[in-house]
């Protein structure tokens, strides 16, 4: 049969590959717990240190008592689970002709990615008020004030003056373009993909139409835009299963796939969160 010629090792790694062309959000999240995830409801535990104490050194005097570093831990739980699943005339046709099977796996990492980015921009509802910025009449004159200022919380937060991102929806990003065109801001030379705006007041700006929105009594929107550190959320996933199978009552070939993941907000104090609304 036709089924017995798919090769799932392959076409998992074409969906790991256009999985990351396509990642906005997860993409600035700290990726380096990825493990063997089994299943849904997995946990994976992140272990840490406390801070190192920094103290007066006195010439021919002994050295403070060694301090230990006790483990800090978070365990991040597996608790999203999205799948895909759909027809193909003829495995041996997919095969033969690789184009038509990898703009399947691009449409489906389009849309897996889509969800995970969702996921990521959900946990600002983990923040303090406090880490909130609230423009409710923002305009091309107010939005780099808006930027500067949630910088100014996560620089006080402990994020330092690197790898600071900026992701904001469509209508907040034609506002950023248009402040960087009126005053003549300075960009830099990176490639403009997965959603790369540009850098901003110290931080990388990113478009997703992903962001979150808000909605007032009268429908108005309020855009729940994100600037945090990449290390500030870390995330873990999977593609556990893609399964080649025939369907009872089709002539067809079908592929399935099993995208298993979650995410954690490890460093509150470095992300903020910009409501704005556009004037």
């Amino acid at each position: 049969m036709a089924i017995t010629n798919f090769i799932p090792t392959v076409w998992s790694e074409v969906l790991y590959e256009e999985l990351s062309h396509k990642y906005v959000g997860v993409a600035n999240c700290n990726r380096d717990f990825d493990v063997d995830i089994k299943e849904m409801g997995s946990e994976v535990k992140i272990c840490g240190v406390l801070p190192v104490t920094v103290f007066d050194y006195k010439k021919d005097t002994d050295l403070n008592p060694a301090e230990g570093l006790y483990d800090q831990s978070v365990t991040i739980k597996v608790d999203k689970a999205k799948a895909f699943n759909f027809v193909v005339d003829d495995i041996d046709t997919a095969q033969a002709h690789p184009g038509l099977m990898r703009a399947a796996m691009r449409s489906a990492a389009e849309a897996l990615a889509n969800e995970a980015d969702s996921f990521v921009y959900s946990l600002y509802n983990d923040i303090d008020d406090h880490r909130i910025i609230t423009d409710s009449a923002a305009t091309y004159e107010t939005i780099l004030d808006d930027i500067i200022k949630a910088r100014e919380l996560i620089i006080e937060g402990g994020g330092g003056n690197s790898d600071i991102v900026l992701e904001v929806s469509p209508a907040v990003a034609s506002l950023i373009l248009k402040a960087k065109i009126m005053y003549g801001t300075s960009d830099n030379t990176k490639a403009l993909n997965n959603g790369y705006l540009g850098s901003v007041c110290g931080c990388d700006v990113y478009v997703s139409p992903n962001i979150e929105y808000e909605y007032d009594t009268e429908g108005n929107r309020t855009h729940a835009c994100i600037m945090r550190t990449k290390r500030a959320v870390a995330f873990v996933e999977q593609l556990t299963k893609i399964d080649a199978y025939r369907p009872e009552n089709r002539f067809a070939d079908a592929v399935k796939g099993l995208h298993l993941y979650g995410g954690l907000l490890i460093y509150p104090e470095e992300m903020t969160v910009l409501k704005i609304k556009t004037a």
